[in-house]
């Protein structure tokens, strides 16, 4: 038996009525994420088209396993090289998988617990924004971070970043950074310092990344080359920037992420970045804030999230480029905190609404202007003496 009969001989117990239908929106969204959705669009006005919110949370995913794969490798190899010991590959590969799995088990449990309730009490179905979500979350953490206060910090931004406003589409804070701020600020010992970006670092040693080594009047340990290929330590999604590039050439070419958010934000930290370096307030140059900390990665990955980001083409540059400027704004002003892209598209996140409006006023007023112009110009030609 197939698995879309199976699926069709066990979904009339959880229809209304049935000793099941209590876990009919958690059967709708395992359902709809292996199969193609039951209900379609036969009438009306619709634009059909072989990709919904499923396919794009899909190539979403896709795009973030290049950065995935790496830094799983990444958190071995720190670790052993912490310890002064030689790994293979594989060996590298699997301690960071294990650090990994249990973060990734938790959030979704933890996670889609909330999302499935919130859609039962609603009566309606379970969006598949959280699969996405999830699999952010973990390479957003520290690879020891206490797994109960990841689900804590995952149970508070899907509750009150996106359930309260509706779920999916109707939030305006992106609820992955969300979990991320909540763990920074509620128990910030666990995210920040030098010696939790390092699975097991002996106390000794320290783990501290590029950019809190710069950004503290340290010397700079790391390469170029290091940074670009991302054997540094750090937060298993945001070493690698050639991985991070991989994916944002898959999500360019599906146009599921915007370009010019990404361009303008690049754009705006370079600029920034240079201009605090060339007055001597910063001792890094723009370039190299775009390969240190989470930059690139909140660039291709956080910034272009559809729902919470700006979207009008022009809101679109001015949403990108006040990212790029605060998020090295905040790092050169706060010393106590080098990285700064997280709270950069957060506030941002919640100027997106302003930005719209008044490009949308603009342009509203611009046409009105133009229409009146054109009015003038009709009527004076009526009237004009032959």
């Amino acid at each position: 038996m197939g698995l879309s009969q199976f699926s069709d001989k066990i979904r009339k117990n959880f229809e209304k009525g049935k000793p099941l239908h209590c876990f009919s929106s958690l059967f709708d969204a395992v359902d709809t994420f292996l199969l193609t959705p039951k209900t379609v669009t036969t009438t009306g006005s619709h634009i059909r088209d072989a990709v919904d919110l499923k396919r794009i949370m899909i190539t979403v995913m896709i795009a973030l396993c290049p950065a995935l794969l790496f830094g799983l490798w990444d958190t071995g190899y720190q670790h052993y090289l912490a310890l002064g010991q030689a790994c293979s590959i594989w060996t590298c590969f699997s301690y960071g998988f294990l650090k990994w799995l249990p973060l990734v088990i938790v959030t979704y449990v933890s996670g889609l617990a909330v999302e499935v309730g919130f859609a039962q009490w609603r009566g309606k179905q379970v969006e598949e924004g959280f699969f996405v979500t999830g699999f952010l979350i973990p390479m957003i953490m520290p690879p020891d971070i206490p797994l109960w206060i990841v689900s804590v910090a995952t149970i508070f931004s899907v509750v009150f970043a996106k359930e309260v406003f509706g779920g999916t589409g109707y939030n305006f804070l992106n609820p992955a950074l969300m979990t991320r701020a909540f763990v920074f600020f509620a128990y910030p010992s666990v995210i920040s310092g030098n010696s939790v970006w390092v699975s097991g670092s002996p106390e000794a040693i320290t783990g501290a990344t590029p950019l809190a080594q710069l950004m503290n009047g340290g010397e700079q340990t790391a390469s170029f080359l290091n940074m670009f290929i991302g054997t540094i330590p750090g937060c298993i999604g945001e070493t690698s920037k050639i991985a991070i590039l991989i994916g944002a050439a898959l999500l360019l070419f599906t146009q599921v992420a915007s370009w010019r958010i990404m361009l303008s934000v690049i754009a705006g930290g370079f600029l920034t970045g240079s201009l605090f370096y060339g007055i001597g307030l910063c001792p890094i140059n723009g370039w190299q804030h775009l390969l240190m900390g989470g930059f690139l990665f909140g660039a291709v990955f956080m910034a272009t999230d559809p729902v919470t980001a700006t979207h009008t083409q022009s809101g679109k540059y001015i949403y990108g480029l006040l990212i790029g400027i605060l998020a090295i704004i905040i790092r050169v002003i706060n010393k106590g905190y080098p990285e700064g892209m997280m709270l950069a598209i957060l506030l941002m996140n919640i100027f997106a609404p302003l930005i719209d409006y008044c490009v949308i006023q603009i342009k509203i007023k611009k046409r009105k202007k133009n229409i009146l112009l054109h009015k003038t110009q009709v009527f004076n030609n009526i009237n004009k003496p032959k």
